[in-house]
């Protein structure tokens, strides 16, 4: 039968259970009746533990027995987990079998020691131009995506899974923390049509399931991920959709468990919590593990606890605008906002570096003399300005760039631009090659050979 104890108290998701023989350590799993699993956060005494329901606590009552499953939570890993989806307890819930052939590991593990890890800044390449050049990602680091609803997020994360595995042969793992079951079954549907399910993963802990649940579905992920990087030599995209919702999670764990609120009502535990998570994504020697995860800023308020330990971890922020998105700028990053610590010429190089700051500085001039532009109009600036003006808007035209993934929306064909190709086009538009050139001969295009083309 197992070691078997007894529930002396339901408080919420918090139950008291009493063990007479023997106490299941810390993060054992435990399951009362047919399916209410209890994840053990604290012994309170030789006998007591206490734990936090991960399914809903419907039906328990005090004096139940429950089974101690005499070991963590577990989550299957392996090659045949690839086009599934999953919850946080490795069943899968996309109303097909169970995947054959898996192995068991638990969602708990140490980050990679520092003697396995890669010191190397390499740069990922996404193959999108605007990314590329202006907040290079890094391999094995860490991407934070800002923006609100219905600027494209999910377009943006979709294309990178569709280059990923297109063209880095590499694995991708979705990971949804606290989202709606709307968006996790429309992202299923899309990735489908996109064709680019065979090489990904999805792990969903939705909106509606207790806290328990949404804060450990990030470790799934992670687990998933990390067996394709040590096991399989693969390098992952890992996307978490939404890391706020997982700091928010082990929020009300902490409150329900009576511990102390520290700032403005945070878990005095988040900076440790999120580094469990975060420490874990690493590049090493046999792979590497990229994470672009979205992030929601509560009120805009960029000093808020949440979204200062979130930056401490990110190496690139990637900024979207609706502005941008109104114009029809797609993919519509804001280049002024956005940055990332790769963009320096110790690891970009000096070109690369010089270019990014002399599309930045052209930017920053044409956002200043707007309000002239709109106030009197384009003739009465000076010729100078009149030819910083001509060569933003073709700037920002190149920037934009034709999706795989929106093809059937946009009837354009997707194009994947080179590093090289979008820094040639940057520097020829900057040196005036493409002056006699209408701008609309820029928009939409992959390399900017395509606009001679067009012109």
């Amino acid at each position: 039968m197992g070691n078997l104890g007894k529930i002396v108290s339901v408080r919420g998701s918090v139950v008291d259970i009493l063990f007479e023989d023997f106490l299941p350590p810390i993060y054992s799993l435990l399951y009362a009746g047919e399916s209410i699993a209890i994840e053990v956060l604290t012994q309170m005494s030789s006998h007591l533990v206490r734990g936090i329901a991960l399914t809903p606590t419907q039906g328990l009552s005090r004096g139940m027995v429950v089974t101690d499953s005499g070991g963590p939570l577990r989550i299957p890993v392996g090659a045949s987990i690839l086009s599934r989806m999953f919850d946080v307890f490795g069943n899968a819930i996309d109303r097909l079998p169970e995947p054959e052939g898996v192995e068991w590991r638990s969602v708990h593990s140490a980050p990679p020691p520092l003697s396995r890890r890669s010191t190397q800044s390499e740069i990922f390449e996404t193959g999108i131009k605007v990314i590329d050049v202006l907040s290079p990602l890094e391999r094995g680091g860490k991407a934070g995506l800002f923006g609100g609803a219905g600027v494209g997020k999910t377009v943006l994360l979709t294309e990178m899974i569709h280059n990923m595995a297109g063209h880095h042969s590499g694995v991708s793992i979705f990971c949804g923390i606290g989202e709606r079951c709307r968006e996790g079954e429309e992202l299923y549907r899309d990735m489908k049509e996109a064709g680019v399910l065979p090489n990904m993963a999805m792990v969903f802990g939705q909106m509606n399931e207790p806290p328990g649940s949404r804060f450990r579905v990030g470790h799934a992920a992670l687990t998933m991920a990390e067996y394709f990087r040590d096991d399989e030599h693969r390098d992952v995209l890992l996307l978490i959709d939404n890391i706020f919702r997982f700091i928010q999670a082990g929020s009300e764990i902490s409150g329900l468990m009576g511990q102390m609120p520290s700032r403005l009502g945070y878990q005095p535990t988040m900076g440790t919590e999120l580094s469990g998570l975060e420490e874990r994504i690493a590049n090493t020697d046999t792979g590497a593990i990229t994470s672009i995860q979205a992030v929601y800023v509560p009120a805009d308020d960029f000093t808020d606890p949440a979204a200062v330990h979130t930056f401490s971890h990110l190496s690139a922020s990637i900024v979207l605008s609706r502005k941008r998105a109104s114009e029809g700028l797609y993919p519509a990053i804001d280049p002024l906002q956005s940055g990332s610590k790769m963009a320096t010429p110790g690891v970009v190089g000096e070109r690369h570096y010089r270019i990014a700051q002399q599309i930045r500085s052209t930017l920053a001039q044409y956002a200043e003399l707007k309000d002239i532009i709109a106030m009197l109009g384009l003739e009465q600036l000076s010729s100078n300005d009149r030819a910083i003006v001509a060569r933003a808007r073709r700037l920002e035209r190149f920037l934009t760039q034709p999706f795989y993934t929106t093809e059937q929306f946009s009837g354009i064909p997707g194009k994947l631009v080179s590093l090289e190709d979008a820094l040639e086009g940057c520097e020829r538009i900057l040196n005036d090659e493409f002056a006699s050139v209408p701008e609309s001969a820029l928009y939409m295009i992959g390399a900017i050979s395509e606009a001679e083309g067009k012109a």
